[in-house]
Order: C-alpha cells, then structure tokens, then sequence
C-alpha cells in the first residue's frame, strides 16, 4: 500500500476506534501489538519503520476493513502473514466470536516465531503454520494477503484454498488493474475491485472463482 500523505494528520487510536466502534479490550489488544511490532522491528525488518507512525490508518485500518467486506466469515487463512497483516488484526477483531480463527501461514521461520509471540501473548484465536502457502491443506471461509506477490503469482498460492471453497479477498496497491490482466492471461477467474478505505489509491481484490488457463 502507498505512504500516508504526509501532509494528512495521522489517523489515531482514538479515530480508529470512532471509525470502527472496536472494543475497548479490543483496542488494548492492538496497542500491545504495536508495541510488541516496533520493538520487534527494531531487530528485524517487519515493515519499513517509516510506516509504523500511521500505524493505525496505514496496517490496522487498511486490515480491518476486510472484516465489513466478509462480514459471514469465521475462519481466514493469510498468506504470507508476515508483521500480521492482515491476519493479526483480524485475529485481534475476531476474538471471542464464536467458530472464529485466523491461520497465520508463513515460510519463514523467524517471522513465524514473532507471530507466535504475539498469539500467546493475546490468547489470539489463531494459528501460526510455518511453511508454503499452497501447501497447506487448510479449509476456511476466506483466503487474504497483503504484499506478498504480483496478483498472477498470488492466485497460484490460493488456489488450494478456494478449491476448497474459500472466498479471496486481496489487499492490493495503485497497480491492481494492471496486474488482472496479467493474471488473465494465466488465471480463468471472476474479481472485482473496490476502492481501499484506508488509502484511495490502494484496492480490495475480490476472487470468487477460480482456474487456470482461459
């Protein structure tokens, strides 16, 4: 997703929580989470530390709004997990709902060791799956990513999930229209964008079905 203008105020917790009517406790959960990321951080690039000041609007929001697209969905999967998200966030909102869980799937080990420490830390309804996203022979209601690959490479890692009849739902930045058609070309599949509320210039990837080949 593109930088926050820095000409804008910076989104708060406080604006988040207006925006969204989180919970209090949900909102302790997120600010142990960003102090758990930036001092992670420091020792391990997580995310460019040059986003962690709009944090709020620019990893939470951006996250969180995926939740009022699949309002129905208890389980996700997220590929490529990496800082948390989307994943962490949506663990985070989704506590104490009922049949709720997040699969937080990476390959790389000490990223999902950081994951970890933030699941037992929060008492998270999630699991960290340390491996190949298409791997992993995981049934939920909805597969996600945020910056992990071109949408064509992508499709390829989720694939397994929506065989299994999960929805698609990508986080994408200003280039998503661009990266359709190159995944038409090997992707047979019916999407649609919609504009992130988090950053005008960013947009949800919506997958409904999908094949390969034409």
């Amino acid at each position: 997703m593109s930088p926050a203008s820095t000409t804008a105020a910076l989104m708060t917790a406080d604006d988040f929580q207006a925006l969204t009517g989180a919970w209090p406790e949900r909102m302790a959960d997120l600010e142990i989470f960003r102090e758990l990321l930036v001092e992670t951080n420091a020792v391990m690039n997580l995310v460019g530390p040059d986003s962690l000041p709009d944090f709020w609007n620019r990893h939470v929001f951006d996250s969180s709004q995926l939740l009022d697209l699949a309002p129905e969905a208890k389980t996700w999967a997220d590929l490529g997990a990496g800082a948390g998200f989307p994943g962490v966030v949506l663990a985070i909102l989704l506590k104490g709902r009922a049949d709720a869980h997040v699969h937080l799937v990476d390959s790389l080990q000490k990223r999902c060791r950081f994951l970890q420490s933030v699941v037992d830390e929060l008492n998270l309804p999630a699991t960290v799956v340390w491996g190949r996203a298409e791997e992993q022979a995981i049934k939920v209601d909805v597969v996600t990513a945020r910056a992990v690959a071109p949408l064509e490479k992508l499709l390829g890692y989720a694939q397994p999930y929506m065989a299994r009849g999960a929805q698609g739902l990508f986080l994408k930045g200003e280039k998503a229209e661009a990266e359709l058609q190159e995944a038409a070309k090997v992707w047979h599949f019916k999407a649609d964008l919609s504009v992130s509320r988090s950053d005008p210039r960013g947009r949800i990837v919506t997958v409904r079905t999908l094949h390969r080949g034409r």
